[in-house]
């Protein structure tokens, strides 16, 4: 019996390899668009202690006021900014996953190819084996006949 070998071995570990880089472009992805989410929580945050601190003033000067309006302006314009940059983002999110899940369909069916293979090549063994057996128990059988 020979070993069992899968004549499309290299080209399936150049798709896990392929499947893991889609997969840690993905998490990358994925960290950015975290990344933004929290920048923009952040930026809110900021935005209502402003507000805040502003209101707990008793005598509040009209640059103050003033002050806070720019602020507030600043932070629409970061918020916007970090939107526009967040739906980038989930758009290069969502292709990314295609990508992945493309290398991972690709690489499970050459798994599963493998993976019959090697069912075929364990029948085809225990038939031999229950051959050589078969064989064995006749001989026997035959010898035990011959010295009778």
């Amino acid at each position: 019996m020979t070993d069992f070998r899968f004549p499309l071995k290299r080209v399936l570990e150049w798709r896990r390899t392929q499947l893991e880089l889609e997969e840690a472009r993905y998490k990358q992805h994925a960290a950015e668009l975290s990344a933004l989410d929290r920048a923009r929580a952040e930026i809110e945050a900021a935005g209502i202690r402003a507000e805040v601190q502003v209101r707990e003033w008793n005598p509040v000067a009209g640059c103050d006021l003033a002050a806070l309006g720019a602020f507030r302006q600043r932070i629409m314009t970061r918020e916007a900014e970090i939107a526009r940059k967040r739906a980038e983002s989930a758009r290069k999110l969502a292709e990314q996953q295609k990508l992945m899940l493309e290398a991972r369909r690709r690489c499970r069916l050459l798994e599963r190819l493998e993976e019959r293979r090697l069912a075929e090549w364990r029948e085809a063994c225990d038939r031999e084996l229950e051959e050589l057996a078969a064989e064995s128990y006749l001989a026997k059988c035959a010898r035990g006949r011959m010295t009778e």
